[in-house]
């Protein structure tokens, strides 16, 4: 588990030792988050640039001892991460930016970014002796789950609100996932989730309970620095939803800076849809977070009570980043641009952080001097319905070729 020392309470910074297995701190109750630290002096001795480059394992893993996890069944593993940071030229023209990057995270076995937290909370379980292992979640996290437990063994139990997509469900169904899809919002399904894992006593993959599901969603963030040859872009941006993720991308450039593998942490862009956005409201209001309606058709981030707040909140704040909220419309103009332009489909989520970007440039928060880099989280064969509605049907023509010249012409093809 490399230098792994202990955790931290994110509210009243007790510390504890790896032996102690807790979800969050016993003294702040639930929303105590735990924070996994290391022994940064020991791992610079390990993690150097000499060690990646030499390094031929081109999944997350090779990250490992930068990670709270066994390395006993890493070898079995599905192969999640190193996915490819394309470096844009039409969009970035098209969006007047100096340079801009997407993680195409939809790459990932299960097509998500979540397949990193899933892997990791596999491979506890196993290591705790666990035989099922459980989650809430609004699409992703499930999907990955169900799919990162068929392929080690593992039973797992998933519960969804009764609006998560069809593609996303019937992913779960394929991976052989017990489902329950709950009556109600995701708030419901959580709570529902939590006393079920608690009677049951299975293994916990909900993110924001859960401290070493953070470690794996940095992976993400130094796949992106090590793929950007430890030079970071100036922004990072991601869609946010529970806070677990953006979280996470926090930390992974957090910990190389600690290991002096870089010499700056990106400003990071958090990006909400306006119909769920208690993140924006509380960065706006500079009040406390306060629950809020879960409309918008990007799934994957309508979380109208985020269960990570502080990491969310503070990797926005100590990155001197910002949150930004777009509206549904916006994010599936960006899900055509996006595939009109770089051959690249994504999910509402996933492609909210280029609706980010847009908003962010307009607004003056990002200038059109800087770079940046996107996570585009998910795949977008998993919700196809919502795709339908950032396009317009194909036509139904005649077999005639001078219709078909006809249209052509219309359409400036030549």
């Amino acid at each position: 588990m490399g230098k792994f020392k202990g955790y931290r309470c994110t509210i009243c910074h007790r510390t504890y030792s790896p032996d102690e297995a807790l979800y969050t701190c016993p003294f702040c109750g639930e929303k105590g988050i735990l924070d996994v630290e290391y022994d940064y002096e020991e791992l610079k001795k390990v993690l150097t640039k000499k060690y990646f480059a030499s390094n031929r394992d081109y999944t997350m893993w090779r990250y490992a001892p930068l990670m709270s996890v066994p390395e006993d069944h890493i070898s079995e593993m599905l192969k999640i991460g190193w996915t490819p940071l394309y470096k844009s030229k039409n969009l970035k023209e098209h969006l007047g930016l100096k340079a801009l990057y997407i993680k195409d995270e939809g790459l990932n076995p299960s097509g998500s970014t979540k397949d990193r937290a899933s892997g990791v909370a596999v491979l506890k379980a196993i290591e705790a002796g666990a035989q099922t292992i459980s989650c809430s979640s609004t699409g992703n996290a499930a999907s990955s789950l169900a799919c990162q437990a068929a392929h080690m063994g593992l039973k797992s139990v998933i519960f969804v609100p009764k609006r998560a997509p069809i593609g996303k469900l019937t992913q779960l169904s394929i991976y052989g996932a017990t489902v329950i899809c709950v009556d109600g919002d995701y708030k419901d399904t959580y709570n529902l989730s939590k006393k079920a894992i608690e009677a049951y006593h299975w293994y916990n993959r909900n993110a924001a309970i859960n401290p070493h599901l953070v470690e794996g969603k940095k992976t993400v963030s130094l796949e992106i620095a090590e793929q950007l040859d430890f030079k970071p872009a100036d922004w990072v941006a991601v869609s946010v939803g529970d806070g677990c993720t953006v979280g996470g991308v926090y930390k992974g450039f957090y910990d190389l800076k600690q290991l002096g593998l870089i010499e700056r942490i990106p400003r990071i862009l958090g990006v909400q849809s306006s119909g769920c956005a208690p993140f924006c409201l509380a960065f706006e209001s500079g009040k406390p977070l306060e629950e809020a309606e879960e409309n918008t058709i990007a799934d994957s981030i309508a979380v109208g009570i985020p269960r990570n707040p502080i990491k969310a909140m503070n990797a926005i704040k100590l990155s001197k980043g910002a949150f930004i909220s777009v509206s549904d419309e916006h994010i599936l103009k960006c899900m055509a641009l996006l595939g009109r332009l770089e051959g690249i489909f994504g999910e509402p989520a996933g492609v909210a952080a280029l609706a980010g970007i847009e908003e962010a440039l307009a607004k003056g928060v990002i200038r059109r001097d800087e770079t940046v880099a996107m996570v585009m989280t998910g795949n977008g064969l998993k919700d196809p319905s919502n795709a339908q509605k950032a396009l317009s049907p194909p036509i139904l023509l005649k077999p005639d070729i001078e219709a078909l010249h006809q249209y052509l012409k219309e359409k400036g093809v030549k």
